[in-house]
């Protein structure tokens, strides 16, 4: 089944409007009240519906196999959710977030059985609900599923920013403070709803400064922040593409380019999951290395399969195809490359990324700073342009001539032959 992205979009409200209402009556039974949970003040829970995006994409290339299917879904559910107060974490510095939380679900104890119930209801509503709603929403004009959508991308940016701004500017008491003082009246009483609102569902959160958030300040990319998730993504990409490199010319004889963009020695699918794996399996960086081994085999195969059904989706391409090894997945991956990623998580979290911190956050702090911004404009730019000689040169076959200047650039800079010496392995699907 194919969708547009107002499909898409739509699907994301519905689902994240839908996981605000279970959770809604869930802490109305468990608390007697109602807590208007979530992130934004709109009736939204934005990581419900990122998952169930995410599933409808990728179930449907697991059909008959539904062990495997509920597996992705516990999965990929467990992983959005702890990306998502990752993110929550970066975008508030100094909320206290973690406490609050516990404090709200009565300490969390219960992780695993949580995962497993969260990740069966997401796959009962897979079967039973999403074709109701396929069917519903796919008799909505697509006039008005554009308005619906443009009007509440609008809204939601703006509920977004007051959100961010609100947390990361004060706090619930110096809000009132400055309400009653008639001090910036609109602003204070946006972030004082916006607080008191949170403080309900969340219990005990607030904002504080302390000795670590001065450390920070003085010293780069101290512990779990945007500066080092970019620098991160940057040198894993650099390694992991060389390794891949090596690899190919140690087992075929040949040099092969491994990159996933058109300039440079980087590998995206090896940056991003660097990323994945270091947010995703700290907590469990102190634990035995059976933990670790166990959650990068499972999280390394699901993000390598889902790696490869978004090329194929968005790009019409498929960049690796292990149908010809034993015990593969759809060809998308296989259980020795699982093995693989979970020595990886072991190497990653126990040795590596400790070194690596130490060297990120030995450089100085202005010099960083100005680095990092280069890196993202140059790598943006450079993801960007890949993205735009991708689609074309899937179009290419069917559209020849070029509709535009743009088109005409990326033909005379990117002909066919380019991408073929560029991604060697790679193949266009139907």
């Amino acid at each position: 089944m194919e969708y547009t992205l107002y499909d898409l979009a739509l699907f994301w409200l519905i689902y994240a409007f839908a996981g605000w209402l279970v959770e809604a009556a869930y802490f109305a039974v468990t608390r007697r009240g109602f807590y208007d949970r979530g992130f934004l003040s709109a009736p939204l829970v934005a990581s419900y519906g990122v998952t169930a995006l995410l599933l409808i994409l990728v179930l449907p290339t697991l059909n008959g196999l539904p062990v495997l299917q509920f597996a992705f879904c516990t999965v990929i559910a467990t992983v959005v959710e702890t990306l998502a107060a990752v993110l929550a974490r970066l975008l508030t510095p100094g909320v206290q977030w973690e406490r609050a939380k516990k404090r709200a679900i009565g300490g969390g104890k219960w992780g695993l059985v949580a995962s497993l119930s969260v990740g069966g209801a997401f796959y009962l509503s897979y079967l039973l609900v999403h074709p109701l709603v396929m069917a519903v929403e796919l008799m909505i004009p697509t006039l008005v599923k554009q308005i619906v959508v443009w009007v509440f991308v609008g809204l939601l940016a703006v509920d977004f920013a007051v959100s961010v701004y609100a947390l990361r500017t004060g706090s619930g008491a110096s809000n009132k403070r400055r309400q009653r003082e008639g001090r910036t009246k609109l602003a204070a009483w946006v972030s004082n709803f916006v607080w008191r609102r949170l403080n309900k569902a969340y219990p005990g959160i607030q904002r504080e400064a302390s000795a670590e958030d001065e450390e920070r300040r003085a010293v780069f990319a101290k512990g779990l922040c945007w500066d080092k998730l970019i620098w991160v993504f940057f040198l894993t990409a650099l390694g992991g593409d060389l390794i891949e490199m090596c690899w190919v010319r140690l087992v075929s004889h040949i040099w092969m380019s491994r990159s996933s963009v058109l300039y440079g020695p980087f590998s995206f699918v090896w940056g991003l999951g660097a990323v994945v794996l270091t947010v995703i399996l700290q907590p469990l960086a102190q634990k035995a290395d059976r933990y670790v081994f166990l959650a990068g085999f499972v999280i390394g195969g699901v993000y390598e399969y889902m790696c490869s059904v978004f090329t194929e989706l968005v790009f019409g391409t498929v960049f690796w195809d292990y149908s010809h090894m034993p015990l593969n997945i759809g060809g998308r991956t296989n259980l020795l490359f699982c093995f693989f990623w979970g020595v990886l998580a072991v190497v990653w979290v126990k040795i590596a990324y400790p070194l690596l911190c130490k060297g990120i956050e030995a450089v100085p702090l202005v010099a960083g700073k100005i680095a990092t911004w280069v890196v993202v404009a140059l790598m943006l730019c450079n993801g960007v342009l890949t993205g735009l000689a991708m689609l074309r040169h899937q179009a290419r076959p069917l559209q020849p001539q070029p509709a535009n200047r743009l088109e005409a650039f990326l033909d005379e800079q990117y002909p066919d032959d380019f991408m073929t010496r560029r991604w060697p392995n790679m193949r266009q699907v139907d």
